[in-house]
């Protein structure tokens, strides 16, 4: 017999199209005689049904626990001179990310990326080194809000809400469904068509 393993709204990961998409349908199909469905499909918007084992759920990425302390540093440009690029912010060098206590694993861009925009490139690199702190603020945000959330203006509300989806992107990745996860026969809960 089988059972559901993903429900109405829930967000799933479609292997073989490489792309999320979000359960519309749960589709039981029933045979005469049995009082359970011999087999489920998944309606998820694309055109076809999925079954169970072509799906599969977000889980909570553990690198994304502790992300530690990313740092900017400055690259020596080994390509081009100072004198070559005196329109570059840092001249004869370019940023890199550092994301490993021994100053090395991060974020780093080609030379040529680096000199057709240097002042994005520089954005960027500070965006991504404070990306663990405004990780951090979210959370905190969601945090606050949550402890009460009939107190919380209806603005601090929304922001909470966005804050948590986007932490859920970020944390959440691609894995099976535990066991745990596999809903009750068909026969014991109700479906919305």
């Amino acid at each position: 017999m089988a059972r559901a393993q993903f429900q109405k709204g829930q967000k799933v990961w479609v292997e073989c199209v490489g792309a999320w998409a979000q359960v519309e349908k749960v589709q039981p199909v029933w045979a005469k005689g049995f009082e359970e469905p011999v087999r489920v499909t998944y309606d998820v918007g694309l055109g076809r049904e999925f079954q169970a084992g072509e799906l599969s759920l977000p889980v909570e990425d553990e690198a994304s626990r502790d992300v530690g302390d990313w740092r900017l540093l400055r690259a020596r440009n080994k390509w081009q001179s100072a004198e070559d690029v005196p329109h570059h912010p840092y001249p004869g060098s370019y940023p890199v990310v550092v994301t490993d206590t021994a100053d090395w694993g991060g974020w780093r861009v080609p030379g040529a990326e680096y000199d057709r925009d240097p002042q994005k490139i520089e954005f960027q690199g500070r965006l991504i080194v404070s990306a663990p702190r405004l990780m951090q603020l979210a959370q905190r945000l969601v945090d606050a809000v949550s402890e009460d959330p009939d107190d919380a203006p209806p603005e601090s509300l929304a922001l909470a809400r966005e804050a948590h989806e986007i932490l859920k992107s970020i944390t959440q990745i691609v894995g099976a469904p535990a066991e745990s996860q596999i809903g009750l026969p068909l026969s014991q809960r109700a479906v919305a068509a």
